[in-house]
């Protein structure tokens, strides 16, 4: 059974909230109860060197955490080691040249999708990085940077397109991964597997973090405010009043038109034997419930469509 040493460092995947915002809580044996099967197939034993912020992680943590490596294994067997990474400064803050950097591409699709709001540039940026087309790809970028300047300051396009820009060629060197640069690394011996990059930030995604961003989606800031806003005006009964004033009225008119002529008993004759004897009462079109199911049209939907 393979072993597996896992050192729990705090971070993102660890966090509670807490009255002061996110806060590493979350013990490496409390991670591993989000994963049970693991231990079906190695043996894990895990360390706390520490339990911070990512953004608070410098120097010293990543000699406390070379220390800690040397005493459970044997260092001189060491023959290459690769740093896979999201770019950030304080993971490179360490960095030894002898090391093998490659920027994770979890991380890259990422920033792409974040920056780059227009869907046909996402996909040509996209295209040029898969083909390896490094440098026409930066071009792009600025090109586009250019081609969307405005003066409207609500307009984020060019300083997105700007901070893409700045985000990758300042980790240019990882960006194609090292069997694609011509680097050879030693065989693995038996019972080891090479993993290609993106495997610990997709596993974390899938497997972990899942628990609470659910389908891999997060809130934007504007989806967050507008969500706070709804729930405040329904808590104090203002909801309602508020839609009429936008919609004059129009939402709520039709949604209460509907169901009346849905929950007829003309309309809905009794069915005998199992099942939902007013079936065809749910099966009648009710506004909202064609649009794609986001988290907010969920909790509308479940205010006054339930």
């Amino acid at each position: 059974m393979k072993k597996i040493l896992l050192i729990a460092t705090g971070g993102t995947i660890a966090s509670k909230y807490t009255e002061q915002g996110l806060s590493p809580q979350i013990s490496a044996n409390e991670l591993l109860e989000y994963v049970p099967a693991a231990r079906e197939f190695c043996t894990i034993d895990t360390e706390a060197p520490f339990s911070l912020d990512s953004t608070n992680v410098c120097a010293k943590h990543w000699a406390a955490l070379a220390e800690l490596i040397e005493k459970k294994y044997d260092a001189e067997e060491i023959q290459q080691r690769v740093l896979n990474g999201d770019g950030g400064s304080w993971i490179k803050e360490a960095y030894d040249p002898e090391v093998i950097f490659q920027l994770d591409r979890f991380h890259i699709y990422q920033e792409i999708k974040r920056r780059l709001k227009e869907k046909e540039a996402q996909e040509a940026v996209t295209e040029l990085f898969e083909s390896q087309k490094i440098d026409e790809m930066l071009e792009y970028i600025q090109i586009y940077e250019d081609s969307v300047e405005s003066d409207d300051e609500t307009d984020k396009r060019s300083s997105n397109a700007k901070k893409l820009y700045e985000y990758l060629p300042n980790n240019k060197e990882g960006l194609l991964p090292y069997q694609e640069r011509g680097i050879k690394i030693p065989e693995a011996k038996a019972g080891i597997l090479y993993k290609n990059m993106g495997v610990q930030e997709n596993q974390n995604c899938t497997v972990i973090t899942l628990r609470m961003k659910y389908r891999r989606m997060r809130w934007s800031a504007n989806g967050a405010n507008n969500m706070a806003k709804t729930l405040y005006r329904k808590e104090n009964l203002e909801l309602v009043e508020t839609i009429e004033r936008y919609t004059d009225g129009l939402v709520l008119t039709m949604q209460m038109e509907e169901v009346i002529e849905s929950l007829s008993a003309a309309k809905a004759p009794k069915k005998e034997g199992k099942g939902n004897a007013y079936a065809d009462v749910i099966t009648h079109h009710i506004p909202m419930l064609d649009g794609m199911r986001t988290a907010s049209r969920k909790a509308f939907i479940k205010a006054f469509c339930s």
